[in-house]
């Protein structure tokens, strides 16, 4: 048979793997539920390999490139799990103290998808800092379905405590300006929306189809935010409009964008979920706002 394509899987299929990715489907059921659509020649083990995400081959920024010095910290965070081990990437030989931007995962502690996301924001001209919220529990274990179990195990609270312990560090590192963003993908983008409830100093947030924060929440955000929907994404955009209210009602500083035809997770290039003109578009926005937030 030849390769499958994008555009040979059923909307179904994708829905199913959303439902998987955020535990709402064991991979035994997953599995058993995918075989309805083993049709005309595609079996089920062709379909799990093709939505299963590819490390070894997506990676945009090398781990080694010569222009970035990136290295594995750990910084304490009292409130939240204790230690805890990220990846600093910042360009070398930098001049001048950087903005930073914290890099938030999704639900499976930090893999090599986020980690390129922490090259790739340091090659735009940022210190960027992406957390394993995982590390209390021995780290990223190597693969998002172990991955994906242990961050159930961690209470989402205490992983926000984390993230705001990153944003503390990264504020006060020697080679950093104090103003400090975050992005974040997924439960990232939930934690993205959180930050800016509760941290009033953020510079600028980048939810990318993360849940959005209660009414009651909402209302204390002073972060500008650019948040960045995907339309097929029925699951998380249902709380978009209650959420445009506050903010509107509120006066607080956003931009919008609702990706058409694309999937939530089109800016992870490592599964077919991945919409390239979408998450070119994103970043470069994100980029953009980055630079018009954070930089003196």
């Amino acid at each position: 048979m030849n390769k499958l394509r994008k555009e040979d899987i059923s909307q179904e299929v994708f829905d199913l793997y959303d439902d998987y990715a955020h535990n709402k489907l064991n991979r035994r059921q997953f599995v058993e539920k995918l075989s309805i659509y083993a049709v005309g020649g595609i079996t089920v083990g062709s379909l799990l390999s093709f939505m299963s995400p590819n490390y070894i081959d997506s990676l945009l920024v090398s781990p080694n490139d010569p222009n970035l010095d990136s290295e594995y910290i750990h910084y304490d965070s009292p409130k939240g799990g204790g230690s805890i081990k990220g990846l600093l990437s910042k360009p070398k030989d930098s001049t001048t103290k950087l903005p930073g931007v914290i890099i938030v995962h999704e639900n499976r502690g930090l893999n090599p998808y986020i980690e390129d996301v922490g090259r790739r924001t340091a090659k735009a001209g940022f210190i960027s800092l992406a957390p394993d919220a995982l590390s209390p529990l021995g780290g990223y274990p190597g693969n998002d379905d172990d991955g994906r179990s242990m961050q159930k195990k961690r209470d989402r609270a205490e992983m926000l405590e984390d993230f705001i312990a990153a944003y503390h560090y990264l504020k006060s590192h020697e080679d950093c300006n104090g103003n400090v963003g975050v992005v974040g993908f997924c439960f990232g983008g939930w934690i993205s929306n959180m930050m800016a409830v509760r941290l009033p100093d953020l510079g600028a947030a980048v939810p990318y189809y993360g849940r959005q924060p209660s009414d009651e929440d909402a209302k204390n955000i002073k972060a500008p935010l650019l948040l960045q929907y995907g339309e097929l994404d029925t699951r998380v955009n249902a709380g978009w409009p209650a959420f445009e209210l506050v903010l509107k009602a509120n006066d607080i500083t956003y931009q919008a964008y609702i990706y058409p035809n694309v999937n939530h997770g089109f800016h992870n290039n490592t599964t077919p979920r991945y919409n390239k003109e979408a998450a070119e578009l994103s970043w470069t926005r994100t980029i953009d706002f980055f630079n018009t937030h954070l930089k003196d």
